[in-house]
């Protein structure tokens, strides 16, 4: 009788059994996008998943054409994080075509308008707490069970924080209360997973150059009124990063690492 390990979705997307897989959320574009060819690179199987097929799509081909280690294999599929039934169904898949998850970046994010905080409507806030705080837990739950049961067992979930989680921005309200409550969610992830050979640990990203951030080169709001130019840094150092952190033997784990444009108004904004 076969075992869920041993049923592939496709043969294309099936990596070899010794692979190690990771899963990365909001991984059509920016961040996600660039931490994903960093692992595929590495020999990673991965799985891409974001909202809209045709972007995974995309990445996908570009992933494949790129090369990287033999026997890594992708495989997009469309999810909406904050949908628990669609995020069961992302794991579902995972398990099937690659037998096992080494490696959940949580990195599917929004924001809001930046406007004062009582002129937000409920729905804005609401969409950016769904997305950045409950689809990370919904992410990490199913990846959590999956680890817990696996052979060998364990396995690495690791957070796309932010800087504004301990210093926000002006009117930054849901998105920094979002990363905010992330931070708690990684330190009691990391907390219930010692005995189980699970990881957890948390990216701080400061300006990286992707469509989210390209207003920072015009200029943006400070914290003293006025409104400047920022600097940013290529997105390809934070796929490194993660990489980094994804390396490691489950052993070590880095907690929290804070990667960011050396010059942009952070250090001292407080």
């Amino acid at each position: 009788m076969s075992t869920a390990a041993d049923r592939r979705a496709d043969p294309a997307d099936a990596a070899p059994a010794a692979a190690r897989v990771a899963l990365v959320t909001g991984a059509g574009s920016g961040i996600g996008r660039a931490v994903a060819a960093a692992l595929h690179g590495a020999g990673y199987g991965v799985v891409l998943a974001g909202r809209r097929q045709e972007t995974l799509d995309a990445v996908a081909a570009e992933l494949r054409s790129a090369g990287g280690i033999a026997g890594a294999a992708v495989l997009p599929v469309a999810c909406d994080v904050a949908d628990p039934a669609a995020v069961a169904r992302l794991f579902d898949r995972t398990v099937q075509a690659y037998g096992r998850l080494d490696l959940l970046f949580n990195n599917a994010g929004v924001s809001a308008p930046a406007v004062p905080l009582e002129d937000l409507r409920f729905e804005q806030w609401a969409a950016v707490i769904d997305t950045n705080l409950t689809g990370a837990f919904l992410c990490s739950q199913q990846a959590l069970r999956i680890m817990k049961r696996q052979r060998p067992r364990g396995g690495r979930i690791i957070n796309n924080g932010s800087i504004s989680a301990q210093t926000p921005r002006p009117h930054s309200g849901p998105y920094t209360a979002s990363k905010h409550a992330l931070t708690g969610l990684t330190k009691s992830i990391a907390l219930d997973g010692r005995d189980h050979d699970i990881a957890c640990g948390q990216i701080d990203i400061g300006n990286a150059a992707t469509s989210m951030t390209s207003p920072m080169a015009e200029g943006v709001l400070q914290a003293d009124g006025t409104r400047r130019a920022e600097a940013r840094m290529d997105v390809a150092h934070v796929g490194a990063a993660v990489l980094q952190m994804a390396q490691l033997p489950l052993d070590t784990n880095i907690l929290f690492m804070t990667i960011m444009a050396r010059t942009m108004p952070f250090v001292g904004r407080g």
